[in-house]
């Protein structure tokens, strides 16, 4: 029995591919690939001629049980048009069934987009959702958003050009205002990774025409402080008033970091009684 591998090839630079993953596609008795356009650039560029075959989302049915059976010949390569393979692309489909018949699924790693985007970010990268495309319904966009928006990891998402300024409007409105990179045509000759807030992002677009794969990564939501006590609290806003500063800015500040609400602080800030 053969083994199936999941090889990831280049997402745009044609250097970004391992000597192992090169290896594999030459030995191999077939390549199923989502894109047999794509990856035909890439065995040609380096001289390999194992022959392809197309496994997406239009042809998996039909494709599926003769890839098994050229599994039970020999080791067979997956490969989607770019990155790595059964990540938003139907790969999952025959990896679940290779391993329902008992084969051998091993991967090749090697370049993945919302990998790339998400260490380049400048976000946390120790905690994050990878959600795959933003629905391409506004409804539909806004009600996943906002089940992510109390979320504390770092977001990462697919998008395509034509929809980037309609997503970049809904997360504003549903998220807030938050610290966003937006990563377009990763490794290729105009990559651009634009970092700042949300509304930064939808000034910086506003004019321009917007080409290229995309990946947008969002922070999370901000823990909520520990809440203060109380006698912390107006030991606090004393000490604030005493140095002469507003009180609309120490209800800014100290809401920001006490846990208090801001319209408590005001009630606190109103009391004449305060020690």
């Amino acid at each position: 029995m053969g083994t199936l591998y999941l090889v990831a090839t280049p997402i745009g630079n044609l250097e970004d591919v391992s000597a192992r993953a090169l290896r594999i596609l030459g030995e191999v008795s077939l390549i199923a690939a989502e894109d047999t356009r794509q990856t035909r650039k890439l065995l040609s560029h380096y001289n390999l001629h194992t022959p392809l075959v197309s496994y997406h989302e239009h042809s998996q049915v039909r494709r599926l049980d003769s890839i098994l059976d050229k599994l039970a010949d020999g080791d067979v390569a997956l490969v989607s048009d770019a990155g790595t393979p059964a990540l938003n692309d139907p790969g999952f489909e025959l990896v679940r069934a290779a391993i329902g018949g008992g084969y051998t699924v091993s991967p090749v790693p090697g370049a993945c987009a919302p990998i790339a985007a998400l260490v380049v970010s400048g976000l946390p990268t120790d905690k994050f959702l990878y959600l795959g495309y933003l629905p391409h319904k506004a409804g539909d966009r806004k009600r996943l958003l906002k089940q992510l928006a109390v979320q504390p990891y770092t977001l990462i998402f697919l998008e395509t050009p034509h929809r980037l300024k309609a997503a970049l409007v809904d997360l504003l409105a549903t998220l807030g205002d938050r610290q966003i990179a937006i990563a377009r045509e990763l490794t290729k000759l105009h990559e651009e990774i634009f970092r700042g807030q949300i509304s930064a992002a939808q000034a910086h677009y506003a004019e321009r025409e917007i080409m290229g794969e995309i990946t947008l990564v969002v922070a999370g939501t901000e823990p909520a402080p520990e809440r203060w006590d109380e006698p912390h609290l107006r030991k606090e806003i004393k000490s604030a008033l005493a140095q002469g500063e507003a009180p609309s800015r120490i209800a800014s500040r100290l809401a920001a970091s006490s846990g208090w609400p801001r319209r408590a602080i005001y009630r606190m800030l109103a009391d004449t009684s305060l020690p």
